[in-house]
């Protein structure tokens, strides 16, 4: 008799450190909904949040038990009756939670087509970091050709796309990082100017380079020190942008330095765009694959890794041993 096993996923059975609560595990076969589909699952990007989600810290809490991943690239297996997809159909998707598998149910809201020249990893990378980074310069910070973008955690997921996505939208990009390694790094993504954070007071670095105007447009992923010190570095009128606070804490706004020098402090949740104004999310899909159609930009992947070793690519993160973005990949 033929036999299939079921498919697999990472599951997490009760919240803590996911050296300890990870498990690589059978699970039942999902069936895709209505007005969803069924994904054979290629490749998925690995992601800070994952490591919240696996504590129970993140500001959703799963309910257990899960599969962590927000993430994925794969090729439609099932279709349900209303769903606009159809079987064979190569796609990305998004969700809460669930990427870290071998098949993922989700409804057709979160997923979209990807074109043909654009490899699964590649795809699995694009989503929430570039999707973000591009909202963030284009519809938050309505970046323009010629002003000075500033970006921390320039060789981070999120920090290299923007410096990519940046030099494409006409910026002149300044970054920082916090080796030589990484430097080197937002350097290859195309930044005209590196700052060692560990080295060199930034805010001075960047008064020198714009010959005391500031920044136009910051883009801080890293919160706490960084956004405090990011405000005395703002050029009049300028935008900085809240992405995230990796750093661990979360900053108050000193409103005087606010109303001064006329900046405005800018919020970017991107995965609010899906509920709020999904279309933004599909516009900037489209542009994202335009560009790298013409060869524009493609993602940077630090590793890319089998679904088996999870585990390792989660150190590879905590360590800050990595850059651009680790991809998964079934196998």
């Amino acid at each position: 008799m033929w036999y299939t096993r079921p498919m697999r996923a990472w599951r997490v059975h009760e919240f803590g450190a996911y050296s300890e609560v990870l498990k690589w595990e059978e699970c039942p076969d999902p069936t895709p909904p209505a007005h969803g589909v069924l994904i054979d699952v290629a490749a998925s990007g690995v992601n800070f949040p994952d490591m919240l989600a696996i504590a129970g810290k993140y500001q959703i809490k799963a309910p257990l038990p899960f599969t962590p991943g927000v993430e994925l690239s794969g090729v439609v297996k099932a279709a349900g009756a209303s769903s606009k997809f159809e079987v064979g159909d190569r796609v990305v998707a998004t969700a809460p939670w669930g990427a870290h598998a071998e098949q993922v149910a989700i409804n057709d809201a979160t997923v979209l087509p990807i074109p043909d020249q654009m490899t699964d990893v590649h795809a699995a990378a694009l989503m929430v970091t570039y999707q973000t980074s591009w909202v963030a310069l284009t519809a938050r910070a309505r970046l323009e050709a010629g002003e000075v973008l500033l970006v921390h955690g320039g060789a981070g997921g999120v920090g290299s796309a923007a410096v990519q996505l940046g030099k494409i939208l006409g910026a002149t990009v300044i970054a920082t990082a916090g080796s030589d390694a990484k430097l080197q790094v937002c350097r290859d993504a195309g930044a005209d100017h590196v700052i060692n954070y560990r080295e060199t007071d930034f805010v001075a670095a960047v008064k020198e380079i714009t010959k005391g105007r500031g920044a136009n447009v910051i883009y801080d992923p890293v919160g706490g020190d960084v956004f405090d010190k990011s405000t005395k570095c703002l050029a009049w009128s300028g935008r900085l942008l809240v992405i995230g606070f990796a750093s661990g804490r979360i900053p108050e706004v000193q409103a005087n330095r606010v109303l001064l020098k006329n900046i405005a402090i800018v919020g970017v949740h991107w995965g609010a765009y899906l509920l709020n104004e999904p279309q933004a999310i599909l516009d900037a899909h489209e542009a994202l694959c335009n560009l790298y159609a013409e060869g524009k930009f493609a993602p940077i992947i630090y590793a890319d890794m089998a679904q088996s070793e999870y585990p390792a690519a989660l150190d590879a993160l905590r360590g800050r041993e990595s850059y651009g973005k680790i991809v998964l990949h079934r196998g």
